[in-house]
């Protein structure tokens, strides 16, 4: 009898998923966004549903960045104290919302207007029109350092969703020569590089654009989000605000004088006559119209005892809350 073999099916060979290709640029936001591959071919809908959604991203990005954060404040707070200034440096749009948030100070802080100030690669032209190839030159970033006369209590912070902007990296190669100190923000991974050269390196990961490449978009929102929370925080810690009110504020027009009353009538009870003749008798100043009228001091007072407690009304009348 012969006997004949079982032959077992063959089992194919399998094959393991190809990797993802290595992207052409490794900086995050030079990368393409998979979720947006057609976009061209979205429905009107379909291309704010995506953008909206993407942006929903970009909170919890920069809440990754807590403690960086925190830090960078706490280091902007020391240099303020000791008579500094929070100077930002960028180019393009990171440039542009440097000096937006700077230029934002005085009206709303009353600062002087040398205490947080913007630079931007090409100069004033450059906030109304794009100067691209300003950003190419570091010696011009140095060069800008020089020309503030950045010292040992400034802070200077450089703005570069991409991490790579020349004009930046000069520039603050300079501040750390003249003895300032360093802070970068970005939306990419930092190199070891940075996080060694700099005091305080904040990389809120927003992910690749919608658009490739165009890091006005979540990057651009990551950048205001931290820059609003730097001054903002460093504008509450140096004595600004009171409770949650912008006491410092000086009166230069109607919507200020009217928001002035209104902090005067909340923070203290009075009718809004009195909350306006306080603001005509403190020159229109918020914080020493509270002093005078808590302390029934004059102004020149008021205002003597609040610069003998560095700008705090709490440090002068005590905390929120009590009439």
């Amino acid at each position: 009898m012969k006997l004949e073999l079982i032959r077992k099916p063959a089992i194919a060979a399998v094959r393991k998923p190809a990797p993802p290709p290595k992207p052409l640029d490794p900086r995050l936001t030079e990368q393409r966004n998979p979720r947006s591959m057609g976009i061209d071919q979205f429905s009107t809908i379909a291309i704010v549903d995506l953008i909206n959604a993407e942006d929903r991203m970009v909170a919890a990005a920069v809440g990754e960045e807590r403690e960086q954060i925190a830090r960078a404040i706490d280091l902007v707070v020391d240099c303020l104290r000791q008579g500094g200034r929070l100077i930002y440096v960028g180019a393009g749009t990171s440039g542009r919302l440097g000096v937006l948030d700077a230029a934002e100070m005085p009206p709303t802080y009353s600062t002087d207007p040398n205490l947080v100030q913007g630079i931007i690669a090409g100069g004033f032209d450059a906030l109304v029109r794009s100067q691209e190839g300003a950003e190419d030159h570091p010696e011009n970033g140095a060069a800008a350092i020089d020309e503030k006369g950045v010292g040992a209590n400034d802070f200077v912070l450089g703005i570069a969703t991409s991490g790579t902007t020349p004009y930046v990296h000069g520039a603050l190669a300079r501040a750390r020569a003249r003895g300032a100190r360093t802070g970068f923000l970005l939306c990419t991974y930092p190199s070891e590089a940075l996080l060694l050269s700099h005091d305080v390196v904040i990389a809120p990961l927003v992910g690749p654009e919608v658009i490739t490449g165009s890091t006005r978009m979540k990057a651009g929102t990551a950048t205001k989000m931290v820059l609003n929370t730097i001054s903002t925080a460093a504008m509450i810690k140096t004595g600004k605000v009171y409770g949650n009110l912008m006491v410092d504020l000086q009166v230069t027009c109607q919507k200020l004088q009217d928001r002035g009353e209104r902090i005067l009538m909340d923070t203290l009870g009075v009718t809004r006559e009195e909350a306006s003749r306080l603001l005509e008798q403190s020159g229109g100043h918020v914080k020493t119209a509270i002093v005078m009228s808590k302390l029934s001091v004059n102004a020149d007072e008021a205002r003597r005892r609040l610069g003998s407690v560095g700008g705090s009304i709490a440090g002068v009348v005590g905390k929120p809350g009590a009439r």
